[in-house]
């Protein structure tokens, strides 16, 4: 465990906020008391820095600004101490066109962001759902070719938790130098360029404001987390997350996210300790 750390970082869905989307009180004081003794806080998610993660800490009732944002899943960055935004490794047309003929015999519905609003390719319970949660309106595409008309960072899948095993060993059996899938919920599989991660933005980001990759504490709790947590001096999976997160995590926390998890842990860990 790290004794001095300079940034806490934490993926959102099902580590930082509960199953009900709720940012507890909890959590609020501890990203607070982390503040008030100048230890930076950046949210790290698969949702885009534009519709989302800029309006997040005030949505949540903050106010100050994060000092980082990873955006889809590390395509996006936001360097708030320096104000500037950064955009790595889009999806090329003709990769996401390959990776929607590889879906293909599962008839999913795919969908994407494109600038503010979430291309699909039919309406359902679940993109109206994703729509509403994520306050984006829907676009239904006429012909799948839209899908590939410019590049993006991610095209996403969601299907019920019973046939996601099936899907990543027929993926994974149909592996790609271009691009990469994972799971980042127990319903979604998403597609990035090969090279995208939350490590990879992160690292970006340490580097340019000189903060050792060693004294920053990172929590998720699923697979596209695990590079994030493995490159950082400290890496937290939460007790309700994957086998694969967990199995390369330096510590587990006692709690779930619907527990507060994360709060619990840097209380007990970091901030008792420390008196704040």
């Amino acid at each position: 465990m790290i004794e001095d750390f300079r940034l806490v970082i934490c993926d959102i869905d099902s580590t930082l906020i509960t199953s009900d989307r709720i940012l507890t009180e909890h959590a609020k004081d501890v990203i607070n008391r982390l503040h008030a003794h100048g230890v930076y806080f950046g949210i790290a998610s698969g949702r885009s820095i534009d519709q989302q993660l800029h309006k997040q800490a005030r949505d949540w009732g903050f106010d100050f600004d994060f000092e980082v944002l990873i955006g889809m899943n590390g395509s996006e960055l936001w360097d708030g101490v320096h104000q500037k935004r950064h955009d790595y490794y889009k999806l090329k047309r003709e990769w996401i066109k390959e990776i929607l003929e590889l879906m293909a015999p599962f008839d999913l519905n795919p969908f994407m962001y494109v600038k503010d609003k979430m291309m699909c390719l039919r309406v359902d319970e679940a993109t109206e759902r994703s729509s509403k949660k994520n306050r984006t309106d829907l676009i239904v595409v006429d012909d799948i070719s839209e899908f590939y008309a410019e590049e993006n960072a991610k095209i996403m899948f969601r299907m019920p938790e019973e046939l996601m095993a099936e899907v990543v060993d027929y993926v994974g059996k149909h592996p790609s130098s271009h691009f990469k899938a994972f799971k980042t919920q127990t319903t979604m599989l998403e597609f990035t360029d090969q090279r995208v991660s939350k490590a990879v933005a992160l690292e970006h980001y340490c580097e340019m404001n000189q903060l050792p990759l060693s004294k920053v504490i990172a929590f998720g709790d699923m697979s596209n987390d695990n590079e994030m947590l493995e490159c950082s001096g400290w890496g937290v999976c939460m007790a309700n997350g994957g086998a694969d997160t967990k199995a390369i995590a330096d510590e587990i926390t006692e709690k779930t996210n619907d527990e507060d998890g994360f709060a619990e842990y840097m209380e007990k860990h970091f901030l008792r300790p420390r008196g704040w």
